[in-house]
């Protein structure tokens, strides 16, 4: 796999690694976002027939892949699971381990490839694997490791191609194509995605979209009464069904 490619290279720096949550996540629409991303995930990990309480995911064992700062693994973990974090990125991983041990959860973060995952078949329940798809350079091998190494259910997301996120990819990558430090991204059809996963064995059993409008826009306003009724009003006239991103997919064997 290509090393130099951006996604590896851009997170590989201890500026990015430490302002990445902020970045993301900070204010009252990444606070939102979070919330809503945990709340999306704790739904689509938890095993069939098992109720919320305050750790609906125990005896459950699930792989972060491309975990980042470890947002999503400690979420996982907090619930119950047992959770490993695997990221390309050490510098992110420092910066997650950090979180963890802040969080008094255990995690076990080390060095990963999501195009080849170091451990067996079917070793964890669940693999998940949150905004990796939409930035690696093979994102159909990716798919397969995750069907490979998950043993009932993948869960993925991505910026849909029919979504306003298309103009701001084209817009990134023309921007990095003239020389600009950017960080660009795929956006992908729903349809290729479900192929991909039908052809390891899996069929796609759950797809929420998220936003219509795009969530820089969101942040931009900073209004979270304004991200509400916009999406609300969107949705209700059937925009989230055609062009909600980012799209959250939960497959099975």
């Amino acid at each position: 796999m290509n090393r130099q490619h951006y996604s590896y290279t851009h997170y590989a720096n201890k500026d990015v690694a430490a302002g990445f949550d902020t970045l993301r996540f900070s204010g009252p629409i990444g606070e939102f976002l979070l919330e809503t991303q945990e709340r999306l995930l704790m739904d689509a990990c938890r095993p069939s027939g098992q109720g919320a309480g305050d750790r609906p995911l125990a005896g459950c064992s699930v792989l972060d892949v491309g975990t980042g700062t470890g947002r999503a693994a400690i979420g996982l973990a907090r619930a119950g699971a047992t959770v490993t974090g695997v990221d390309a990125s050490s510098e992110m991983l420092e910066v997650a381990r950090s979180r963890a041990e802040a969080a008094d959860v255990l995690v076990n973060f080390d060095v990963g490839d999501a195009h080849a995952l170091p451990f067996p078949d079917a070793h964890f329940d669940v693999a998940v694997s949150l905004r990796v798809l939409m930035h690696t350079p093979d994102w159909r091998r990716c798919v397969g490791e995750l069907c490979r190494v998950a043993r009932t259910r993948v869960v993925v997301d991505f910026p849909s191609r029919s979504s306003l996120a298309a103009v701001e990819s084209l817009a990134r990558h023309l921007k990095r194509a003239a020389g600009g430090d950017v960080e660009s991204y795929r956006v992908m059809p729903e349809r290729s995605v479900a192929a991909t996963f039908a052809a390891h064995g899996y069929r796609v059993v759950t797809v929420h979209r998220q936003f219509v409008l795009p969530i820089a826009l969101h942040k931009a306003v900073g209004s979270l009464a304004f991200t509400r009724g916009a999406e609300r009003t969107l949705a209700a006239v059937g925009l989230l069904w055609l062009a909600g991103s980012p799209v959250t997919m939960v497959a099975e064997r």
